[in-house]
């Protein structure tokens, strides 16, 4: 045990990142695991060590005028700038995760209600409320847009699914990271952006604004508050 505190301390005299010294005693503890498991030691000698503290990076937020800025950079004259507003819009409005979004069937916006129902990790399935915006791009694309020309029909088996590309099938995960990022180059932000920059300011904007912190855990969909919490 003394030998391994001495390493650990020479690692850490090295410069090396907390991220890096807490890998490389994973995989100490792993190999002292393994002879345990094959009988060639009958103790641990890194069960007591304690890995260096690592912090957790709070996640990039948008001010509701930069959301803005990017919506109001979208040319809503062509058919992906309608789906690209409609798609930032939900984003912003509901939380939701990318993939939700890009999973999104037709039958899960209640739009009389003012809800859509989401299907998260797990297939657990939560009611999450939509704004007013949101709902009214949603419809203009589904309405007016969604497999129109120039954009081919919807493709056998995803007829179903909101956001389409323009041939029909449904959007990745990555295409949306791209459009994303795209946008906040095109006006200038100097933050990094993703999909999940507007689940997290979502949260946060809702937290500013006074809404209890469980009510706020539900519509993310987090199990633990914890991570609601960061």
């Amino acid at each position: 045990m003394h030998d391994i505190a001495q390493f650990l301390s020479h690692i850490n005299e090295l410069g090396l990142s907390a991220y890096s010294q807490a890998r490389i005693l994973s995989g100490i503890k792993a190999f002292y695991k393994y002879l345990l498991f094959e009988g060639l030691l009958d103790d641990d000698p890194t069960a007591l060590i304690e890995g260096p503290k690592i912090g957790r990076k709070l996640p990039d937020t948008l001010h509701f005028h930069e959301i803005e800025k990017m919506l109001n950079a979208i040319d809503l004259s062509t058919p992906e700038g309608l789906r690209n507003r409609a798609m930032i819009e939900l984003l912003y409005s509901s939380g939701l995760r990318v993939s939700e979004l890009v999973d999104m069937q037709a039958s899960q916006l209640l739009a009389d209600m003012g809800f859509v129902r989401v299907t998260g990790k797990g297939n657990k399935e939560r009611l999450v409320p939509i704004g007013t915006d949101a709902l009214k791009y949603v419809q203009l694309y589904y309405d007016t847009v969604r497999g129109r020309a120039p954009h081919k029909p919807p493709k056998k088996g995803f007829e179903s699914y909101v956001f389409l590309n323009r041939y029909g099938r449904k959007l990745t995960r990555v295409m949306v990271f791209t459009i994303i990022k795209n946008l906040a180059a095109t006006v200038g932000l100097n933050k990094n952006i993703s999909p999940h920059t507007f689940r997290h300011s979502f949260a946060t904007h809702l937290i500013e604004g006074g809404a209890d912190l469980r009510a706020v855990q539900e519509m993310l969909g987090h199990e633990s508050i914890t991570t609601t919490e960061i």
